[in-house]
């Protein structure tokens, strides 16, 4: 789930130069659309799908019409923004959805466990977030390196002007890979609901830690996302197990210092 959050930010902030801190709560409204639209079909597959395609059409449009005029704008600037936009869309599921905490269920077919090795069960639905991961990351890998559009992705992040001056619709391109961003976001937020509860804000906890991944792993860079969020995973976890609380819950902050001490462009940079 990490990993799905940060792959969207990294691609939005690598590529955009746009400090989307409003990308938690793509996070939390992918978590609700999907509830209510499982709740309303029956289906889990339905309400993923109805999610990230609302979602992706809801950030495109909201990149149209507010968030392209701040990207020739300072960071500081982007950043006010984006609070504005999690105050916004914070208040708008108040008042869509109420103010207490959903609790989105397990599908069916994934609700029980799986014994991995002889007498270690694992939840099946935890498994199918691990292997939706291995999916997303794959596609992207396929997306960025193979593809046309993966190709003037790359060309954005290195040199957006002379893209523009070739022919390149930059703001058409800006608008599809910010589409791409919210709806990797609901993605995880709908797999993130049935472990957690679908709330108000749900979003802006792992933001903080899906900002730490693209830090550590390079900003703008899939792989760096990928390799730095199981770094992450397992520093945080790890570190819950062995070390002092008080250790514990800056852990990952000592690693990504750790890292940016040795490589300051982060472990995979995408770009020079």
């Amino acid at each position: 789930m990490l990993f799905l959050l940060s792959a969207g930010l990294t691609l939005v902030l690598g590529i955009m130069r746009f400090v989307n801190l409003a990308h938690g709560a793509f996070y939390m409204i992918g978590a609700y659309l999907a509830f209510t639209i499982e709740l309303q079909a029956g289906s889990f597959v339905i309400g993923l799908l109805g999610s990230l395609a609302i979602t992706a059409l809801f950030g495109c449009v909201l990149e149209r019409l507010l968030i392209e005029r701040f990207y020739a704008r300072g960071y500081l600037d982007q950043v006010l923004l984006s609070f504005g936009i999690v105050f916004f869309l914070n208040e708008m599921v108040r008042i869509i959805w109420g103010q207490l905490p959903l609790r989105a269920p397990i599908p069916d077919a994934f609700a029980g466990a799986v014994e991995i090795i002889p007498g270690m069960q694992y939840p099946a639905y935890r498994l199918l977030i691990i292997a939706v991961g291995l999916l997303v990351a794959f596609g992207l890998y396929i997306l960025v390196a193979r593809t046309r559009l993966g190709m003037l992705i790359r060309a954005g992040a290195s040199d957006r002007m002379m893209l523009g001056a070739l022919g390149v619709n930059v703001r058409r391109l800006f608008t599809v890979v910010f589409g791409i961003g919210a709806a990797l976001a609901a993605l995880a937020g709908t797999m993130a609901g049935p472990i957690f509860s679908v709330q108000i804000g749900m979003g802006e906890g792992v933001l903080v830690q899906a900002l730490v991944i693209i830090v550590i792993g390079g900003i703008g860079s899939i792989r760096g996302a990928a390799i730095a969020s199981v770094l992450v995973g397992i520093m945080d976890t790890s570190g819950r197990i062995v070390l002092p609380p008080a250790i514990a819950q800056i852990s990952i902050y000592l690693l990504m210092a750790a890292v940016l001490f040795w490589r300051p462009r982060g472990l995979f940079p995408a770009h020079g």
